[in-house]
Order: C-alpha cells, then structure tokens, then sequence
C-alpha cells in the first residue's frame, strides 16, 4: 500500500494520478475523506458518479462491510477525531497506542484489501496527504506501508493557498489559508513525515519540482524504490509536457482527480509573480532550514539547487529515501 503525504497543494493529486496509470496500481484518491465526502454526503467519484452510486465503490463497500451506511461512516469519523489528529503525532512515535487506534486502522485496511481485489491490482494508493493518518496506519499489522512524502517550496504552497478555488463537487470555495498559517502547517506536517522515516517506516521523498522537471526519471526511480515490476517500461502513459490519464475511481482530492485525457505536464511557478515581498520573506524566515534541507535556496531568483545534506540539519537525513 503505497500512502502519498504532505500538505495539500504539493502536487500529491498529480503524483497519484501519474502512479494510478501503472499496470497494477489502483488510486483510491483521499480515503480519510471518504467517510465524510463519500458515503455520508454523497459527494461524487472521480468517475463522475455520486460515491454510493459508483459500480466500484459500491462493490469495495459490499466486500469490505457488507455495504456502505451513515453508521459505519459514523463511527469511522469518531474514532478519526479520538486518534487522528497531528497533534497525537508524538504519541503515535512514541508507540502509544490510543484506545481505537486498532479498530480505526481495520477500517482503512478492509478498505484497501477489498479495493485491491475489485480492481485486480496489487498496490493500491491513497493520497490522503496527513501525516498523522501515516503514524496510525504504520502501528498496523497488517498494512505494508510505504509512504511518498511529496514537498514543494513553500512559498508556492503559500501562494496556492491564498488562491480561489472553487470544488467541482458542489461549487463551494475551497479552503483559503494566509501564507503565515501555511508554513506552519508546512513545517510541521514535513517534520512530522521526517520523524516517520526516523521511526523506521520506509518514506521516499519526492520534490514536485523534480516531478516536473524530469517525470519520467523520477517516476521510473520511484517505481523502483517501491518495488514496483515494470519501472520505466509501465510509463507508456508519459509524452513530451503530457500525460494521458485514463478515468480513476477517487473518492476525494483535488479537482485534478476529475481530469481524463491528456494533462500538461508544467510547473506552477506563478508564485514568483504574485507573492508580495513579505510575504515571500516571512515563509523564508519560518521556513530556511528544511527549505535548504530540501534543495530549495533561500534567495527566490533561481529555480531549486540540488538538496543540500549538510550535516546540521539533521531531520530525516539519516533515513529518508530523496527521490530525484
């Protein structure tokens, strides 16, 4: 099971778009999300469908409970708001295990097991980006975890987030954060998959400048790191600036996941643009270690350096796989 983390407007829904097109991978989209978004609220699929009306969600949710209902939905989001929460992280790594931290993880699970069957694929992938849904899902027995953790400069995170952006779903805007809020989400959340990799969870770190750039090379090192059979061959999908997707069945995400067809392979770089000078200053300033951790230079004239390993910074350097 393959979980592609960090924060939103990372380019995680890209990611698991391109991986969703390998033979034998299956991208269930945000499952954290399916609960609420899904089953309660009837949101639609990837496909197009409303999710209970959808062939095959319907059939993941007949193998995995019997069929999907407000109450199990229910029950998921309780325990969700008793054990998933970022700041219960470092009792996570600390191997303390929280009452319903068991049954919350056996819900995922059968939701993986049975979408893996449905779909005849062996590896499925969800994008729910959250580190700490990472911690929990990594204390069980039975999920073969392997977490992509995806980062991107911080001030185009910062950037998107000031953006209006409307959801396909129902037409409300999705959620705007200032640019001080998302760095501190940024750091913590990239921390968090760093403590992860410390933890001895496997974590294989991927830049989406790098993805951009070069995806062909990056997918085809990714596929390798994960142990996927095919590597650069499975990516016949892959053109020049393109990729053709096919139609996924994702539960929640970007509206990105409603897209089929060719999709321009370019890189966001508006930032550079539109970010105000003290708003690129602050981030900067909350942000110049782990920015220079990752590659990313300080000064915003240039496109990212190659990732410094200094000694000092010493997050995840010891354990953490770079992708590039």
């Amino acid at each position: 099971m393959v979980f592609v983390g960090g924060l939103g407007r990372s380019g995680t829904t890209l990611l698991e778009r391109l991986l969703g097109e390998v033979p034998g991978v299956v991208p269930l989209g945000e499952v954290v999300h399916l609960w609420e978004r899904g089953v309660n609220a009837h949101e639609p699929c990837g496909c197009g469908e409303p999710f209970t009306a959808c062939p095959f969600w319907r059939r993941v949710g007949i193998r995995a409970f019997g069929g999907w209902s407000p109450g199990l939905a229910d029950r998921v989001l309780t325990l969700r708001r008793r054990v998933d929460r970022t700041r219960h992280i470092p009792a996570l790594a600390a191997r303390r295990c929280r009452v319903g931290l068991s049954g919350y993880t056996r819900a995922y699970s059968r939701v993986y097991e049975a979408a893996s069957q449905i779909a005849a694929c062996p590896v499925v992938v969800d994008s729910s980006k959250h580190a700490s849904l990472a911690f929990c899902l990594s204390t069980s027995p039975v999920v073969d975890l392997s977490v992509v953790h995806v980062v991107r400069d911080p001030r185009a995170v910062a950037h998107s987030w000031r953006r209006r952006v409307s959801r396909p779903e129902n037409g409300a805007h999705m959620t705007r954060w200032r640019p001080w809020r998302t760095t501190l989400h940024w750091v913590v959340q990239n921390l968090a998959f760093e403590l992860l990799a410390r933890r001895g969870a496997t974590v294989i770190r991927v830049r989406y400048e790098d993805l951009l750039a070069d995806p062909h090379t990056v997918l085809s090192t990714l596929l390798a790191r994960l142990g996927l059979a095919g590597g650069g061959g499975a990516l016949t999908f892959l053109r020049p600036g393109l990729a053709e997707l096919s139609v996924a069945h994702t539960c929640a995400g970007n509206p990105m996941r409603f897209t089929a067809g060719p999709l321009a392979l370019s890189r966001d770089d508006s930032w550079r643009e539109h970010l105000s000078f003290w708003h690129r200053w602050l981030v900067t300033a909350l942000t110049w270690p782990l920015m220079l951790q990752y590659g990313y230079g300080v000064r915003d004239r240039q496109a990212p350096e190659a990732t410094s390993s200094s000694p000092w910074l010493t997050a995840g350097v010891a354990t953490a796989q770079e992708c590039r």
